[in-house]
């Protein structure tokens, strides 16, 4: 295994056992690892609410006037325009905020950019273009923050824009007709964690609840019910743009995994059944969960802008019939194909230069492409931070456009770094983990990649030589990791960033059967021990690398998780190997 650091948190944070004195003892250290302190919080953890849960939408200091201009313009039937961005956060939020204005009966078009013409954000042209066609409000979906400029010109042509998004705050905020943003100063919504899905269902519930508003709606309409059924593509768009699953995002991810089991969206359908997961409306064959969303669905949608046109997610969110639903989902399956054989070739061209020219040596990582698309950067970036274990910058050099993107460590804030330099780029964007970016020609790539490196080599010390911490919950026989406990830990979904799956270190785990798993023996299936004569099954996945490492007769402490594994009708107890020391 590659080298990290072992941290079992009930070491140094041994829950106080007065505060949940029922709670069993692993429970209570898994709910202490995650800030519960009190029965009562756990309570509110274990058993989400929606109604207690979910917050007045009215609570956003802006969502007044922003319903308001909406109501004035539904009645006028004056064009809005919800301009979203390419990925899988923005366009489950456009795709809420259109549906829910098109069942209005608003006069409403949606705008999905193209990556690679457009780039992320208003443009200043897009801006002069919807003014031509009448648009008279604009809404911005998981983006806008950033588009002081751009915002100031829809003012100079009579757009009234509205901002949904999430995004890190500029220095400069836009003077939008309203704002909806968690994170603007002086904001009083009380909670930051939704994703600019969950930021746009918020203006969609403001709408739905407008007592004005109400009186449009068509007879028997159940405004209260079609809220809740947007909470698939808040799911969607959680997961995808990886917010912490606390607080009122852990409830909508909740309530809109099990939405999403009964989707009446005709492309989900369509693109679930690709992955033989079954949804009719007394619920799907399998049940939806984040990792089903973050490794199935969030790639083919994110697949349509990064090899062809986000629209066309778009489009085939708000599918009319099944047919155009399968249509555009087998597309956006396709897409994703193509996307992961692309992303493979460029990996493996991208980890050569970096050898070559010991760009692993810098405090931080910085290479650049010729002819790599704009929408596979992030990609790339993600797979060289996890390998290089340091903040990691992927470019690609396409004629007169250089566009890059970003992924950070925990140790760094990314975000922070670039607005201390926003003189190198042309446009930028994100978040303190992930950003886009974009450079005006091929020499700007030195100058970035030289501030860059300087930057982290002042932020973070000694950042060549950090290792990657491995989080542990506590320490627990692998018998003690029942199907008692397992209904216990499945109370602790949707597991996902903030809230991760828990984990346990296991110790003095003997080896007694151990075979390659896969065309290519990817992963690894073990039969092992651990201080009784039972013999476990556990997998190792995508550690088929380390199969003569594990051999029989060895011994080691081992870092597992455990879940249910069903197959066939049958269910059985899974334990995975996250993490391995070998005892010599």
């Amino acid at each position: 295994m590659k080298k990290t650091v072992w941290a079992v948190k009930d070491e140094t944070e041994k829950y106080d056992a007065t505060a949940m004195p029922d709670v069993h003892p692993v429970i209570a250290q898994l709910l202490w690892n995650r800030g519960l302190r009190t029965a009562t919080e756990a309570h509110t953890f274990l058993e989400p609410d929606y109604e207690r849960d979910v917050h007045d939408p009215f609570l956003f200091r802006d969502m007044h006037a922003a319903v308001d201009r909406l109501r004035t313009a539904i009645v006028a039937h004056e064009l809005i325009i919800v301009h979203g961005d390419y990925d899988a956060d923005g366009i489950s939020a456009s795709a809420i905020l259109t549906h829910a204005l098109r069942t209005l009966g608003a006069n409403v078009d949606g705008f999905i950019p193209h990556r690679e013409l457009d780039g992320y954000g208003l443009r200043v042209s897009t801006v002069e273009t919807l003014a031509a066609r009448g648009a008279k409000i604009l809404i911005t979906c998981d983006c806008g923050i950033s588009n002081a400029v751009e915002i100031a010109r829809a003012n100079e042509l009579g757009i009234n824009v509205i901002i949904t998004d999430h995004h890190t705050i500029p220095e400069t905020l836009p003077l939008a007709f309203a704002t909806l943003h968690p994170k603007v100063s002086g904001e009083t919504y009380p909670d930051q964690t939704l994703s600019g899905g969950g930021v746009a269902f918020k203006l969609m519930q403001g709408l739905m609840q407008d007592p004005e508003i109400q009186k449009l709606m068509p007879p028997n309409f159940n405004a209260k019910a079609f809220q809740k059924w947007q909470l698939d593509l808040v799911a969607i768009s959680s997961v995808a743009d990886m917010v912490p699953l606390v607080g009122e995002t852990r409830t909508l991810v909740y309530f809109g995994c099990k939405v999403l089991g009964k989707t009446k969206r005709h492309g989900l359908r369509a693109l679930l059944a690709r992955d033989k997961i079954i949804v009719t409306d007394a619920g799907s064959s399998s049940p939806i969960t984040p990792q089903i969303i973050g490794f199935k669905i969030a790639p083919r949608i994110n697949a349509a802008g990064r090899m062809d046109h986000g629209k066309y997610a778009f489009e085939m969110l708000l599918a009319e019939t099944p047919e155009e639903g399968a249509r555009l989902a087998n597309q956006l399956f396709d897409n994703n194909t193509d996307r992961q054989k692309l992303t493979e070739s460029i990996l493996k061209e991208a980890i050569v230069k970096i050898k070559r020219d010991g760009l692993d040596q810098f405090p931080s990582l910085v290479v650049a492409g010729e002819g790599w698309p704009a929408g596979l950067v992030g990609l790339i970036a993600s797979r060289l931070k996890e390998k290089f274990y340091k903040p990691t910058f992927v470019i690609g050099i396409n004629e007169d456009r250089i566009v890059g993107s970003g992924r950070s460590i925990p140790e760094w804030n990314m975000i922070a770094a670039m607005q201390t330099v926003p003189q190198v780029f042309t446009k930028f964007g994100g978040h303190p983990q992930a950003c886009g970016f974009s450079l005006e020609s091929v020499a700007a790539i030195q100058i970035f990649a030289d501030a860059m490196h300087k930057l982290a080599d002042t932020h973070v010390e000694h950042i060549q030589e950090l290792i990657p911490t491995i989080t542990i919950d506590t320490k627990v026989t692998l018998d003690s990791l029942d199907w008692e406990l397992l209904g216990h830990l499945e109370k602790f979904e949707p597991f996902g960033i903030g809230n991760p799956e828990p984990t346990f270190l296991t110790e003095h785990i003997s080896i007694v059967g151990v075979q390659p798993v896969g065309a290519t023996g990817k992963h690894i299936r073990l039969m092992v021990k651990n201080g009784t004569p039972q013999i476990k099954k556990m997998m190792g996945f995508g550690m088929g690398e380390f199969l003569k490492e594990l051999a029989i007769g060895r011994a080691m402490h081992g870092v597992v998780s455990v879940s249910c594994n069903e197959w066939n009708g049958t269910r059985e107890l899974q334990y995975k190997l996250q993490d391995f020391r070998l005892i010599e």
